[in-house]
């Protein structure tokens, strides 16, 4: 099949499910209502409930949960061909990803903004709520541990890095810390136009905008800024950094930073995806890749691990973190549920199938892309360099449009870097909700401090960000374990959701099948990994394994329970005994 009608019949797909199946779900199953106050009008107070246009909160969701993972997860699962990464990016979305973004955001909304794992209380029962936010805090930290250490590799110079041919690099792209920097810059100068001055948001975000770009050219003309490449940071320094901006952008008030820098990185990403796919179509390349890789050499089997690798561009648990954590604290209208998380994890999908497409159809022949995908072994050498695959086939298909190569791939590098730095600094938020919460629930009265939860999220985070396996980055086995994890959340907050419906007397079948799906393929995952794990005596990650397995099996049992209970409501909201803040 053609590229261009694959891409085509995947856009169809996605009109469907906003404009028919979302609008189902919106009206009919979850009958959203806008005169029912959300809890940015009811709970107001400055620094996480803030009532906030429809457009930047959209691109403030949008941006948080398009992090490395739709890029990241594709380009390494296309190893078992085009077809199934496809697939599961378009389908997985439409029917299981989008819907579970959408309802948990709805449910959050009517639980006074809490967490899945609050909300799961409310919904299952106590137990339910420590299981939950074990597992949050677990999969957060662990996917921001591979976030830290992929975008600092980004940073650094390695030996591939080349100043007068930057479109060269596999993973070193320093040209993406200067706009990445101003980017921060500008949008704490656009908070504070915005919130207390009262600037108007079109003319101030068009400047904005325009000098990013300005700034993205100038990346690539001073890679370096200037400093010899002897004198420039390296890796484990842009960690400590990356760290040190996480901690710093949690305990900022939304308005003053992640607002405006996420819609400011969403706009950013439209121009890129816009540009690319109009180059892809121009292009109009063949894949170079084999519809179906069965069998790659030493990878793990094709089901259910396509549903694990590929996490964020079709289904994840972490977006659901966002919808409850960030997302319906801000939200202005019930009825803006549907555009803000069924449209914003569409979006994200066509970021993972554009990641599809450049590392399928951005090759030059076949021999290059079994050259880049031969065994399991090369990617396990650096997730970093197929990051350079998704930037290298991307940059191919804008360059169609007559843009330079090097200009071309320093473009798409900083939306690589940007976007992941902006879920890191979400994510580094929600766990700071995450150790407030686990503090509430065990009177732990200093965890309520936001400085020092902090300082707890980003050292679990420092741990998994310079965690090794036998003297080397843990790098492939970490993301499988949070390809799990994620999987396993995703799975979990669609089970809250089905209770939460059937409480209710609403149709479950919309949440209800994929929440079966997601727990059978993630837990035949989890068990073929304990097996590979005590195999090769990776202890740790097989003691982990375990434990979110178990957890898994505790969630789902008490669940059980609550549908055996059969309780009733009339309400559609969730009460609970006080809000975290």
């Amino acid at each position: 099949m053609s590229p261009l009608i694959a891409t085509l019949a995947a856009i169809a797909l996605y009109t469907f499910g906003y404009a028919v199946y979302a609008r189902h779900l919106a009206k009919r199953v979850f009958k959203l209502n806008d005169d029912e106050p959300t809890p940015a009008h009811t709970m107001t107070d400055g620094v996480d409930y803030v009532p906030t246009n429809r457009f930047v909160l959209f691109g403030h969701h949008y941006a948080s949960i398009t992090g490395l993972a739709p890029m990241l997860g594709p380009a390494v699962a296309v190893i078992w061909g085009w077809l199934p990464a496809l697939l599961w990016v378009v389908l997985g979305a439409v029917f299981v990803g989008c819907v579970h973004d959408f309802s948990a955001l709805v449910i959050s909304m009517r639980a006074r903004g809490q967490s899945v794992g609050k909300v799961a209380e409310g919904v299952i029962g106590k137990p339910a709520k420590m299981l939950f936010l074990a597992i949050i805090f677990f999969g957060v930290a662990l996917a921001m541990g591979v976030f830290v250490f992929i975008i600092a590799k980004l940073f650094a110079i390695g030996s591939d890095f080349d100043p007068n041919n930057l479109a060269a690099a596999r993973d070193s792209f320093p040209s993406a810390v200067l706009p990445s920097a101003s980017l921060m810059v500008m949008a704490m100068i656009m908070g504070v136009l915005l919130y207390k001055k009262n600037f108007p948001l079109g003319p101030t975000t068009a400047v904005g905008f325009v000098l990013m770009l300005i700034t993205v050219w100038l990346g690539t003309k001073l890679p370096t800024l200037g400093l010899p490449v002897e004198s420039w940071p390296t890796q484990k320094t842009w960690t400590w950094i990356l760290l040190a901006y996480a901690f710093a952008a949690s305990v900022l008030p939304v308005w003053s930073l992640l607002q405006a820098r996420d819609f400011l990185n969403s706009l950013l990403l439209y121009l890129g995806l816009a540009t690319t796919y109009i180059g892809f179509f121009i292009l109009g390349p063949s894949f170079a890749a084999p519809a179906v890789n069965p069998n790659p050499v030493d990878a793990p089997p094709l089901f259910p691990f396509v549903f694990i690798i590929i996490a964020c561009g079709a289904a994840s648990g972490f977006h659901g973190l966002v919808s409850s954590g960030t997302t319906a604290k801000q939200i202005n209208t019930e009825s803006n549920a549907r555009f803000v998380a069924y449209g914003g994890m569409v979006g994200e999908s066509l970021l993972g199938l554009l990641a599809v497409l450049a590392c399928t159809a951005g090759f030059e022949s076949a021999d290059l892309w079994n050259l880049a995908y031969k065994d399991w072994g090369t990617i396990e050498a650096g997730l970093s360099a197929k990051l350079g695959v998704f930037i290298k086939g991307c940059s191919t298909f804008i360059c169609a449009l007559g843009v330079p190569q090097d200009l071309a791939a320093g473009f798409i590098a900083v939306i690589v870097v940007s976007f992941a730095l902006t879920t890191l600094d979400s994510a580094t938020r929600l766990l700071r909700f995450n150790v407030t919460e686990i503090g509430l629930s065990l009177k732990i009265k200093l965890l309520d401090n936001r400085y020092l939860a902090t300082a707890i999220a980003v050292a679990a985070i420092c741990f998994f960000a310079f965690y090794k396996i036998n003297g080397k980055p843990a790098g492939l086995a970490l993301w499988a374990l949070f390809g799990i994890t994620n999987q396993l959340l995703a799975g979990l907050t669609l089970l809250v959701v089905t209770l939460y419906l059937h409480q209710r007397g609403r149709n479950p079948f919309f949440t209800g099948i994929p929440m079966l799906f997601m727990l059978i393929s993630t837990t035949t995952a989890v068990i073929e990994n304990l097996v590979d794990f005590w195999q090769k005596k990776q202890m740790l990650l097989f003691v982990v394994g375990t434990a979110l397995l178990l957890i898994a099996i505790c969630i789902v049992i008490e669940g059980v329970r609550a549908f055996r209970r059969n309780d009733r409501h009339t309400s559609d909201a969730i009460e609970f005994d006080r809000p975290i803040t």
